[in-house]
């Protein structure tokens, strides 16, 4: 499997094309823009891009979906019927399913939107606005907070510490460096530096 970054700047989002390298069979997550080197990559390396995964419906993760219709035919999979209306599969709870010849695990993660999945492909997860390097989603509430966290807890901090972590924004990161230093999920905050002490010379 090879996996290409692609960074959209007008929403500072992610997408990435997934590869199998035995059958040249091709995916997108979260196509949120879609330019001409993303384009010229699956031609150039010819790839048969088959399928797109999205992980939560917000613009900056879909934007792009409609020009990649255009020019692929492609089976879009996602939690929210709206993404794509009947070309969507839509996918829910916990599961697994095989798209452009890998087999992709899905699990809902809802909180920052009631329709977040994170997807697992070999030791990969694609985690969409779920959890980024050091930092959680934004949420509407407390509740939609609370059940975030508690998802986070159980679904992606019971896989392996090794387990690659690439988000919808920032950074890649690892689920033991989530463990270790997302500071929205540590249970003892870092002390803030009390400014009023330090000495001036």
């Amino acid at each position: 499997m090879k996996i290409y970054f692609h960074l959209n700047i007008a929403g500072f989002s992610n997408s990435y094309l997934v590869m199998d390298e035995k059958t040249k069979e091709a995916l997108i997550v979260d196509p949120g823009k879609i330019t001409g080197d993303i384009i010229d990559k699956i031609e150039s390396e010819k790839y048969a891009l088959t399928s797109v995964l999205i992980t939560h419906n917000h613009a900056t993760h879909i934007a792009g979906l409609k020009t990649l219709q255009k020019i692929y035919s492609l089976n879009i999979y996602a939690a929210d019927w709206e993404v794509a209306k009947e070309n969507t599969t839509v996918i829910k709870g916990e599961g697994s399913f095989t798209a452009s010849g890998l087999v992709i695990n899905h699990m809902s993660l809802p909180g920052h939107s009631f329709d977040s999945v994170v997807y697992k492909i070999g030791n990969v997860l694609f985690t969409g606005d779920t959890i980024y390097a050091g930092r959680i989603a934004t949420t509407n509430n407390k509740f939609s907070e609370h059940i975030l966290i508690s998802n986070i807890q159980n679904k992606i901090f019971t896989q392996r510490d090794d387990t690659v972590i690439m988000p919808g924004h920032g950074p890649i990161t690892s689920v033991l460096a989530e463990k270790q230093f997302n500071t929205d999920l540590l249970t003892e905050k870092p002390a803030k530096p009390d400014l009023r002490q330090v000495p001036i010379e």
